[in-house]
């Protein structure tokens, strides 16, 4: 039988019809979050479309965080995005452990290299000076959600790249063993799209979008003390601050 063929909606594009069908069973509860949607081809048969068509509105729910997809598994429904404020220096696991999710850091290399020409100058260094960098995966509740590369001068925290409890907070550690307090930091957020690194990372398609976040964070005394690129999962992640207008502006 066809997707939905009557009223205004019959005169929508299928895999319109067919997204549409998808979000009322999510809303009306008759899908849950963590629930594998049925197959391409099942999905074909059941409403009486092609392949092509299938597929295309699953790929644009993906891409809107109601669904996603876990390679050789199938496709899932998402949880609700989390949502992050753009006004607090807060680290990854206060973020999550504030949402109610189970934050968990997977630390997939630490080692000292030479600033490059970039991170020097976010951290205002010498060319080649050594830093400490650190790739973490951060996941929630099981699922990835972000992959941070930070960088940070060698001499602020020498022998951080020999400690084992690297997939804590690094910034409790930074404060309670090297005396190092970040209290302000400057940010950029773009929209990227994922290459095949990051995607592997985040069990996601390579071209998926990505929120690609860049942080430097600074001491009291106005030292530049860590840079951070951090890759956020477009379908799982979203950013929000507060506007205010001033009267006479």
């Amino acid at each position: 039988m066809p997707v939905i063929s009557r009223g205004a909606r019959g005169r929508l594009p299928l895999y319109t019809q067919l997204k549409e069908r998808i979000w009322e069973m999510v809303e009306q509860g008759q899908l849950k979050p963590g629930d594998q949607l049925p197959s391409e081809r099942e999905l074909c048969e059941r409403y009486n479309i092609s392949r092509m068509t299938c597929r295309q509105a699953l790929s644009d729910l993906v891409n809107e965080g109601l669904l996603y997809r876990m390679q050789g598994r199938g496709t899932f429904v998402a949880s609700p995005k989390v949502t992050q404020g753009l006004l607090g220096l807060t680290g990854f696991t206060e973020d999550m452990l504030s949402r109610g999710l189970i934050p968990e850091t997977l630390v997939l290399s630490v080692e000292v290299v030479p600033a490059s020409n970039k991170v020097a100058a976010f951290l205002e260094l010498a060319i080649g000076e050594r830093v400490v960098r650190l790739v973490r995966l951060r996941l929630a509740s099981g699922q990835p959600m972000c992959l941070e590369q930070c960088h940070l001068p060698e001499n602020l925290a020498p022998g951080l790249e020999k400690r084992r409890d690297l997939s804590g907070s690094l910034y409790k550690i930074l404060s309670a063993h090297y005396g190092l307090h970040m209290v302000k930091a400057h940010e950029t957020l773009e929209a990227v799209a994922a290459r095949e690194r990051e995607a592997e990372a985040l069990e996601v398609a390579t071209g998926s979008p990505l929120l690609l976040l860049e942080r430097v964070t600074r001491g009291a005394d106005g030292r530049a003390m860590e840079y951070v690129r951090s890759f956020y999962r477009g379908d799982r992640y979203r950013f929000q601050t507060e506007l205010v207008r001033h009267e006479g502006e």
